[in-house]
C-alpha cells in the first residue's frame, strides 16, 4: 500500500504552473490530496518531507486526452509487431507467439505497420497460415482501422468470397476474389464477433500493467475512449478505485451508438467521483490514412478512385440524431474524423445545434484539415483532440497519399492555436506510444522518424514546449470539464505532479519522468533520478 504523507514540500525546482497568472516557481507545499501553497523556496519552507527537486522541472501531471487505456495493458503482454520490419519477421513473430501461447489460443495485437517494409506491401494470411495451423490469427495495423486475420480466423467468421463487404468497411480480395486476411474497418466486425471476451479478473491485470506504464510516463489523469466493451472496463475500473488501486483519474467514453443507456441511468457529461468519471459518447465518422478509408475531399494520389469510407451511421443519419438527442441528455460527445471531409460532415452535425451553453464538442483526431475548417474549429468552439506522434510517423509517407498541398494543412497544431481554437493532446495508445514528452517532442519539431526532416515535416506548423505543455494539461482538463481541479500546480488543485529530467528542446525526445505524484502521493521514482528520495 501507498504511503500517505501529511505534508510534501517540492523545493528547490522549475516549476511550470500552468497557470497564466503564475506560471514559474521554486517550491510546492501538498496537503493530503491537494495543493496548498505555491511560490519561492524561501516562502513554502521545509517544515514537511521535502523533495529536492535540484533545479529539475516540475509540471502539471501529465493527462492523455485521447486513450484505448485497457487495451494498452493487454498490448504490453500480446504479440509485437510494430518495429517487424520485414513479412518474414511479422511471419517468424506470429509463430513464435503462437508455440508459446498453445494449440487453440486467440492471436490478437500487434500494432504491424506495413510502411516500414520495403516494398509496403499489405501482409496476406497465407504469410502466416503455415505457422499457426490451430491459432485463430487478428493482429491489427497500429492504427486500428484495419487487420490480418489467417485462414482458422476467417472460417470461424464465416467470411468467404461470397461474404459482401458491409457498409463503412472493406474485405481486401485477391486478383480471384478470394479475402487476402486484410479487413478494413467495418469489416472487422466479422472476426472481432467471434473473439471471446476479456474476463473481469483479465482486464484487471491488463488495466493494472496499464496504470504502471502511465505512472512511469507521468500521467495521472487520461480519457479512455473505450471499445464496444467500454461497460466491462467500467466494471473493471471500479474494482479497482474501491480497491485504492486506480492510480489516475478517468474519464471512460462509451460508444455513441448506445447513448441511451446512459440516458437511461441519468448519467450526464464528466458523471462520478475525484478518480473515475463516466458521461462522454464516441462516435466513427471515417476510417484512417494509413489504411486509406479516410474521408476526403478529392481522392488519394496513390488511389485515385479511393476517397476514404464514411461510416454508416454518418450516412444513414443515426449520428446527427445520437447527437442531438444525447446532446439534449447533457452528455459530452466526441467523434472520430481524420480526413477533410469527415470533418466538414462532423461540424456541420455539432454546427446544427445551438451551442449556446458550453457543450465542449470534441473531434477526435482531426488531422486532414483545410483553413476554412480550422476556422469552423475556432467559431464552433469545438475542441481539436489531436495525437501529435502520428505526424511524426506518418509524416514519413502521408505526402505520396495526399499530396504537399494538402499535407500543409495536415496536423495543423500551430494554426489550430492561432486561430483561437482549444487544441489538445493525447496519445492514441496503443497506436502510438503512451509518453507524453514523445507528443510534446512530436509537436515542437516535427522531425519525421525516418530522419529525413531535421527541420521539421511542415515546419510552419511546429509549436513551442510551452504551449504542447499547455495542450497535455490545462487544456485537456478543460476537454474533461476539470479545469478547476487537475491540469495546474495552483492552491486547491489536486496534487497531481510529474518531475522531469530534463526538458531542453533539443534533448526533450530523451527526457525522462523521474518522480509521479498523484493525489499528493508518491506513485513513481526513476531509479537512476538524482536524489529524489522524500527527506524528513
Amino acid at each position: 500500500m501507498l504511503t500517505v504523507l501529511a505534508a510534501v514540500i517540492l523545493t528547490n525546482g522549475k516549476i511550470w504552473t500552468g497557470d497564466r497568472q503564475r506560471p514559474w516557481a521554486e517550491a510546492v507545499k501538498i496537503e493530503a490530496n491537494r495543493i496548498v501553497a505555491v511560490g519561492s523556496s524561501t516562502d513554502i519552507g521545509k517544515n514537511g518531507s521535502v523533495i529536492d527537486l535540484k533545479g529539475r522541472l516540475a509540471v502539471p501531471g501529465f493527462i492523455d486526452d485521447h486513450t484505448h487505456f485497457i487495451d494498452g495493458g493487454f498490448e504490453l503482454s500480446r504479440v509485437q509487431l510494430r518495429d517487424a520490419v520485414t513479412p518474414q519477421e511479422f511471419a517468424r513473430r506470429i509463430g513464435e507467439y503462437a508455440k508459446r501461447a498453445g494449440a487453440s489460443k486467440w492471436i490478437t495485437g500487434g500494432e504491424w505497420d506495413h510502411t516500414i517494409w520495403n516494398p509496403p506491401a499489405l501482409p496476406t494470411r497465407q504469410l502466416i497460415d503455415a505457422v499457426t495451423p490451430q491459432n485463430p490469427v487478428f493482429v491489427s495495423r497500429l492504427d486500428g482501422h484495419m487487420a490480418l486475420a489467417n485462414s482458422l480466423a476467417l472460417k470461424m467468421a464465416n467470411v468467404t468470397r461470397d461474404t459482401p463487404d458491409p457498409a463503412g468497411g472493406t474485405i481486401v480480395r485477391d486478383a480471384n476474389g478470394e479475402p487476402t486476411g486484410i479487413l478494413k474497418d467495418a469489416a472487422q466486425s466479422f472476426v472481432d464477433s467471434v473473439i471471446p471476451s476479456a474476463s473481469t479478473d483479465e482486464r484487471l491485470t491488463a488495466a493494472k500493467a496499464a496504470l504502471a506504464e502511465a505512472a512511469r510516463f507521468g500521467v495521472t489523469a487520461f480519457v479512455d475512449m473505450s471499445s464496444d466493451e467500454a461497460y466491462e472496463d467500467f466494471r473493471a475500473y471500479q474494482q479497482l478505485e474501491k480497491s485504492g488501486d486506480l492510480t489516475a483519474r478517468v474519464y471512460l467514453f462509451t460508444p455513441i451508438l448506445e447513448y441511451k443507456r446512459l440516458v437511461a441511468a441519468s448519467v450526464e457529461k464528466a458523471f462520478g467521483g475525484d478518480r473515475l468519471r463516466i458521461g462522454g459518447l464516441k462516435g466513427f465518422a471515417d476510417g484512417s490514412l494509413g489504411s486509406s478509408t479516410a474521408a476526403m475531399f478529392e481522392p488519394f494520389n496513390d488511389d485515385p478512385k479511393n476517397r476514404g469510407l464514411t461510416m454508416a451511421a454518418m450516412t444513414d443519419g443515426r449520428m446527427k440524431s445520437a447527437v442531438t438527442d444525447a446532446d439534449a441528455h447533457n452528455l459530452q460527445v466526441a467523434i472520430h474524423a481524420i480526413g477533410d471531409r469527415a470533418n466538414d460532415e462532423v461540424l456541420k452535425i455539432y454546427e446544427s445545434i445551438a451551442n449556446a451553453r458550453q457543450r465542449r464538442f470534441r473531434i477526435e483526431h482531426a488531422q486532414h484539415l483545410n483553413p476554412d475548417l480550422i476556422k469552423r474549429f475556432a467559431a464552433d468552439r469545438v475542441i481539436a483532440s489531436m495525437q501529435p506522434y502520428h505526424a511524426i510517423d506518418d509524416g514519413r509517407w502521408a505526402e505520396a497519399k495526399i499530396g504537399h498541398e494538402r499535407a500543409r494543412w495536415t496536423y495543423a497544431f500551430r494554426t489550430l492555436i492561432d486561430s483561437g481554437a482549444t487544441l489538445t493532446f493525447g496519445s492514441d495508445w496503443t497506436v502510438a506510444p503512451l509518453n507524453p514528452i514523445l507528443g510534446i517532442y512530436a509537436a515542437v519539431t516535427r522531425r519525421t522518424l525516418d530522419g529525413k526532416n531535421p527541420n521539421g515535416w511542415i515546419p510552419e506548423q511546429k509549436i513551442t514546449v510551452e504551449e504542447a505543455l499547455r495542450c497535455y494539461t490545462v487544456n485537456n482538463a478543460y476537454a474533461m470539464f476539470r479545469e478547476n481541479e487537475i491540469g495546474k500546480i495552483a492552491p486547491g488543485m489536486f496534487a497531481d505532479i510529474a518531475v522531469l529530467s530534463d526538458v531542453a528542446p533539443e534533448r526533450i525526445d530523451s527526457a525522462k519522468v523521474d518522480i509521479t505524484i498523484f493525489d499528493g502521493q508518491v506513485i513513481y521514482e526513476r531509479a537512476a533520478s538524482p536524489g529524489a528520495a522524500i527527506r524528513k
